[in-house]
């Protein structure tokens, strides 16, 4: 047993962690009639400025040739991380994008114990070192023309297409504002009859999947969970860090409310805190997703 744990540590810490991959998947939920969009859907690089080979691989994506970049928040991991990000992101400049917050983009990681997660979704007793919050936006926004989604709505022409996105900052933190979104909303101005309505979160939770279907949101998009970061082999995802059931945690699949079933992806990210430097059967990832027009 012993070999195994070092064999699995090795692994883990010294191998998984650096084998970024791609996953592709499809899913219907365009306004009938639209032109297909392949969307890049990034999360949780948690970047530290030494991480050459996560910034390389991420600055690599834009040779997929996306028509919008979704990106679901938690970009920093170090008082010095953005260093990284915008080298990172730099090759998506011009692209439509929207983006989101994690509490990690606010606030440095600190040590913590791991085994606290399986007691239910993590809490925060310490005073947090304050990141450079503004500087990451007014990058994402100004240099690569992406739209702020927290606790906002924008609407944007992708690819032909007019779409209203709408998202909410770091639940888990009990940062969401929903009472914010519908006069947000309202103030985009009437939409096209045939519309499409996107919802973009960090974390996950329940309360804000239902509460994006209420909106009317057509997809659903997330991060947060590192799609468990360790998980059991043949059994899959151990802990969310949020309600989300377990076999959501990562992946394309749907969410159902009120008689409404939408796509939800959630992303299993790019990344880790620097205080747990491990990936196991859970690959770092971004996803490609092409949305397709639903039948009504």
């Amino acid at each position: 047993m012993g070999a195994v744990g070092v064999a699995s540590a090795v692994w883990g810490i010294g191998i998984e962690r650096y084998l970024f991959t791609v996953r592709k998947v499809t899913a219907a939920a365009l306004a009938p009639g639209s032109a297909p969009i392949r969307v890049l859907h990034v999360s949780d690089a948690h970047m530290a400025p030494w991480q050459h080979r996560k910034q390389n691989w991420l600055a690599s994506l834009a040779e997929l040739e996306p028509d919008l970049i979704v990106n679901t928040g938690d970009n920093l991991g170090h008082r010095d991380g953005f260093t990284g990000i915008r080298r990172a992101f730099t090759p998506l400049a011009g692209i439509p994008g929207v983006y989101v917050h994690g509490s990690n983009d606010v606030q440095a990681p600190a040590p913590r114990n791991p085994l606290k997660y399986f007691t239910g979704p993590s809490k925060h007793h310490h005073e947090p070192e304050l990141l450079d919050t503004d500087a990451m936006d007014s990058f994402f926004t100004d240099e690569l023309g992406w739209a702020a989604l927290n606790n906002s709505a924008a609407r944007l022409d992708v690819a032909g297409n007019s779409i209203d996105f709408f998202g909410v900052d770091d639940a888990h933190r009990d940062w969401d504002e929903f009472d914010k979104l519908p006069p947000a909303i309202d103030a985009l101005g009437a939409a096209p009859m045939q519309s499409t309505r996107i919802g973009v979160t960090h974390a996950p939770y329940q309360r804000v999947l239902n509460g994006f279907i209420d909106l009317g949101a057509d997809a659903i998009f997330g991060g947060h969970t590192h799609g468990g970061q360790v998980c059991l082999p043949g059994y899959g995802t151990l802990v969310a860090n949020c309600d989300i059931p377990l076999k959501q945690a990562k992946g394309l699949s749907t969410w159902s409310h009120r008689g409404r079933t939408v796509p939800l992806n959630v992303s299993a990210g790019c990344g880790h805190s620097i205080y747990a430097p491990v990936r196991f059967a859970c690959r770092p990832e971004a996803t490609l997703l092409t949305l397709t027009p639903r039948s009504q």
